[in-house]
């Protein structure tokens, strides 16, 4: 089982910092994209200045950003497993002058801090990610102080994800896609209905709520949508390396096609939809 485990997050690890110059290069548009989502976990964070704040898994450095923004006499730590993406992280809060920013580089199983030491844990779009699951939500719940809030976000359900199905599921009609094993990580991982509610009662959390929010990702043509998605997606790229040039060029037309349906006011409007999760220490 470890060993396993093990494999996952050096594949994680492997993947994030092999992709982190695509994120870099779309990072603007991600940020305006993902914000609403980041949003409504500070929302429900309940941060007040002089917080200290641990934004697992947070990549290029969002919700942590906004948070440090917020809380200038607080403190806010990032984590990833992606030395790459972190280094984008500091380069942004940089660019904001944000001093009360700091990255760390570790695994969500094992963080690096004493019990009891945030008033506040944020993790958007980790959760999926993780080799494991419940042994995240429990590092989580064991660094917050009592009555810290726990805050994630994880994608809903596919077919409220067109920003993701609309080139994945071109891909698989081509592409012969091997299934994953089991509980192996993937964007829809932690959709399944109480999944999430369950797994952080499991880790100790109290007052469990769910909210479902949703955001438009937009780009200015079809052409942009293939290109950020071959950039900055593994799955995407993992599966247009199983389809030869012909293949390959059909599913992008394919793509682009599709796409077009979702074009109002001459830009493309992709749904995405996902749920906030919050518990109480």
């Amino acid at each position: 089982m470890s060993a396993n485990l093990d494999d996952i997050r050096n594949q994680q690890r492997e993947t994030w910092d092999k992709f982190s110059a695509g994120w870099k290069k779309w990072d603007s548009l991600v940020l305006g994209w993902l914000a609403p989502f980041g949003d409504a976990m500070l929302r429900r964070a309940n941060l007040s200045n002089g917080f200290s704040v641990l934004d697992i898994a947070a990549g290029t450095g969002e919700p942590g950003l906004t948070a440090a923004a917020a809380i200038p006499d607080g403190q806010v730590v990032v984590t990833d497993l992606s030395e790459n993406m972190l280094t984008a992280a500091a380069e942004n809060a940089a660019r904001r002058g944000l001093k009360n920013f700091e990255t760390r580089l570790c695994d969500a199983g094992a963080l690096p801090f004493a019990d009891a030491s945030f008033d506040a844990v944020l993790c958007r779009f980790g959760f999926m990610f993780f080799p494991d699951i419940a042994g995240a939500a429990r590092e989580m719940a064991r660094v917050a102080k009592p009555g810290a809030r726990v805050c994630a976000a994880v994608w809903s359900a596919p077919a409220k994800n067109p920003w993701a199905t609309t080139i994945m599921g071109t891909i698989a009609r081509h592409v012969d896609m091997p299934p994953p094993p089991p509980g192996s990580p993937g964007l829809f991982r932690c959709a399944g209905e109480g999944m999430m509610v369950e797994t952080f009662r499991e880790a100790g959390l109290l007052d469990i709520a769910e909210e479902e929010v949703s955001a438009m990702m937009v780009h200015d043509a079809p052409a942009n949508y293939w290109d950020f998605m071959t950039e900055i997606a593994a799955p995407v790229v993992a599966g247009l390396s199983r389809a030869d040039a012909a293949t390959r060029e059909k599913i992008c037309r394919e793509v682009l096609e599709l796409a077009l349906q979702f074009v109002s006011d001459g830009k493309v409007h992709l749904l995405s939809t996902a749920t906030i999760i919050t518990g109480t220490r």
